[in-house]
């Protein structure tokens, strides 16, 4: 499934402003909303520092965020950070876009008295940036955000909350039109942590790396939100230790989280979603489409055996398989009295068992009740001789079939053969037909 994921998976990467800081991202909830409907996703990624008791000096100092990819969001008020593009653009990014994300401190706890959400003034300002197109084209975009410094940042009362709208996010998976119109389109939504291996991303990950903040112990998770769960299908998850729930606090929502491990270090943990939404006839195309090809197959079943014994029956009758010399490939059903056979059955003096020997030993056998004494056995048989045409190694074609109807009676008197009769009809046909 990771081969039909988007190529850069969606990332991130606190950096602090001072090298080698004390404190620790905990708790860190990276959280997508998927809707319906396609256009941009909304992202909400929710954190608060952790401080340990045996910090000195001042904490206060301002966070970036190093995200891999585009982003943007509601127009939060203020100007572009120029000190930003400055950094981004002195190491030889070209800047893209710019502005300011929405930010925000929300209360965890609950209740009647619970503090609304404090929005920050200004915001977060960004840029997205991209380095210099190479042979492949231009690489994928990184934004570049920053988190001014704010008291809420280490109350444990409080999570800051960022919220921004990602268009690139959702990726179509590659499929033939056959699949799309049995189970709809599906989809791939991939959020990851400490993704650093775009072109863009890679450089400034590089020259900050001294002052990246690590994950704290306290749980950490990576969450897609899917609406109208009614109509959701979700194909694959991965990793497989991921876990699905239904939403607490949202109706029809399904939830798919996987928890970050704080000691992989700066390994990206991904979590990676394949899923589709159906709506109208399609939630009943796998059963309608299997009832069609059903019918469909008892429907053909008889017309493709006639077919076959049909075009099977022309091929059988015009070509012979064989080797050159070999015999024309008559074919004999029934019994065939030979005329050397009749030739030794002398009337007057052949037994009933003589003949059965010489002749076979299942005739039909005739009484006449008239006359008691006397009975006839008849022997009836067919041969079918090809004439060939043509050949080509074992391969022949075949002109016409002579058809030999062969008949033979021998009444018996007593024990003894009375009389004996043999008659044979021939006739000339273009297919062999049946005995």
């Amino acid at each position: 499934m990771l081969g039909a994921a988007p190529g850069a998976a969606s990332g991130q990467v606190f950096v602090a402003t001072q090298p080698k800081p004390e404190f620790t991202i905990g708790p860190l909830f990276i959280r997508a909303n998927v809707e319906p409907k396609h256009g941009p996703i909304e992202v909400s990624v929710l954190w608060s520092l952790v401080v340990p008791a045996t910090s000195s000096g001042s904490l206060a100092q301002d966070l970036y965020l190093l995200w891999p990819g585009e982003v943007d969001g509601e127009p939060v008020a203020g100007p572009p950070d120029p000190e930003i593009r400055r950094t981004v653009e002195a190491r030889g990014f070209q800047v893209t876009h710019e502005g300011r994300l929405p930010l925000a401190a929300r209360a965890i706890y609950s209740g009647r008295d619970r503090p609304k959400p404090e929005p920050i003034a200004g915001g977060a300002p960004f840029v997205t940036f991209t380095r210099e197109a190479g042979p492949l084209g231009q690489g994928a975009p990184a934004s570049w955000i920053r988190i001014r410094w704010t008291p809420r940042l280490i109350d444990r009362a409080w999570l800051i909350e960022l919220r921004m709208r990602l268009t690139g996010l959702r990726r179509q998976k590659q499929a033939t039109w056959l699949e799309n119109a049995l189970w709809g389109e599906r989809h791939v939504v991939t959020l990851s942590f400490n993704d650093v291996r775009t072109r863009a991303t890679f450089p400034m990950y590089l020259a900050y790396r001294d002052r990246v903040v690590h994950l704290a112990d306290d749980p950490s998770q990576l969450i897609v939100s899917f609406a109208d769960a009614d109509h959701l299908k979700i194909h694959e998850v991965y990793p497989g230790s991921s876990q699905r729930r239904s939403s607490e606090t949202r109706r029809a929502t399904e939830i798919v989280s996987a928890y970050l491990d704080p000691s992989e270090g700066i390994r990206p943990q991904v979590l990676s979603v394949q899923f589709g939404y159906f709506t109208g006839w399609k939630a009943w195309s796998p059963l309608l489409f299997a009832t069609v090809f059903f019918v469909l197959g008892n429907l053909a079943g008889p017309l493709v055996t006639m077919l076959v014994k049909t075009v099977g029956a022309r091929l059988q009758g015009r070509i012979q398989f064989g080797p050159p010399g070999g015999a024309p490939g008559q074919r004999e059903t029934g019994t065939i009295v030979s005329r050397e056979a009749l030739a030794l059955i002398s009337p007057g003096e052949t037994t009933h068992a003589e003949v059965l020997k010489l002749c076979g030993p299942d005739p039909e056998e005739r009484e006449r009740l008239s006359e008691p004494g006397r009975r006839t056995l008849v022997y009836r048989g067919r041969r079918v001789v090809p004439h060939r045409q043509r050949r080509l190694g074992w391969l022949a074609t075949v002109h016409r079939w002579d058809v030999e109807h062969h008949e033979v009676e021998i009444e018996l008197e007593g024990d003894r053969v009375l009389d004996v009769q043999a008659q044979v009809n021939r006739t000339r046909l273009t297919q062999p037909g049946p005995a």
